[in-house]
């Protein structure tokens, strides 16, 4: 096994090990498919997407799985998410959507992909990230009480007022995502792998 250090934050990285747990594709078929979905926090494309697929490949975390040819066009090899990379992508996701940072786009982007989860895995991720965030809410108030016991002005205390009622907020939501997952609202995870499908289908026809 190749040594590596993996970045966490690695959002394109993310994207492709999740895509092709859907299916083995080609990094065409992936660019089309980041676009059609509005992936809009995978950055730099297409150069981003082709660098990511490379140190995947190195890290043996996707794997060829052979080529295709559509049409006239060049041959283009197809990975394959590896056994390894199937935990990697559950992993990462897991953390993501726990861990409480400053970086909204990285969550946003678990968010995206956590059809990759299952309900239960997905659920009890959502859940620690709910008690992280009330346990901000609750400091966060002791704070602004204390800031106001001192006699500070309160044109200086705006910005601890600003991020509570973020985290105050972003926790109604995710309690929300809990209930939903709980009752069986939220169709899972068919819905999101055909969803996945439908946009790689619809553009299988050869292009000349």
């Amino acid at each position: 096994m190749a040594a590596r250090r993996r970045d966490e934050r690695d959002l394109v990285g993310l994207t492709v090990l999740a895509l092709l747990s859907v299916r083995p594709s080609h990094p065409y078929e992936l660019h089309r498919l980041i676009v059609e979905t509005h992936k809009d926090y995978v950055t730099g494309l297409p150069r981003s997407l082709y660098h990511a697929v490379d140190r995947l490949a190195a890290e043996e975390l996707i794997a060829p799985a052979g080529t295709t040819r559509e049409g006239r066009r060049p041959e283009r090899t197809v990975y394959e998410i590896t056994p390894e990379g199937g935990a990697e992508l559950r992993s990462r996701l897991r953390r993501l959507l726990e861990e409480v940072g400053s970086d909204s786009g990285a969550f946003l982007a678990a968010i995206s992909l956590m059809g990759c989860l299952s309900p239960g895995d997905a659920g009890r991720c959502l859940r620690t990230r709910a008690a992280t965030l009330e346990g901000m809410v609750v400091a966060a108030d002791a704070h602004i009480g204390g800031l106001a016991a001192s006699g500070l002005p309160a044109i200086l205390t705006l910005e601890v007022e600003c991020d509570r009622a973020l985290r105050a907020a972003e926790l109604d939501w995710v309690r929300g995502v809990v209930a939903r997952l709980e009752s069986g609202e939220l169709d899972w995870p068919g819905s999101v792998r055909s969803t996945l499908m439908d946009g790689l289908l619809a553009e299988e026809s050869p292009r000349e």
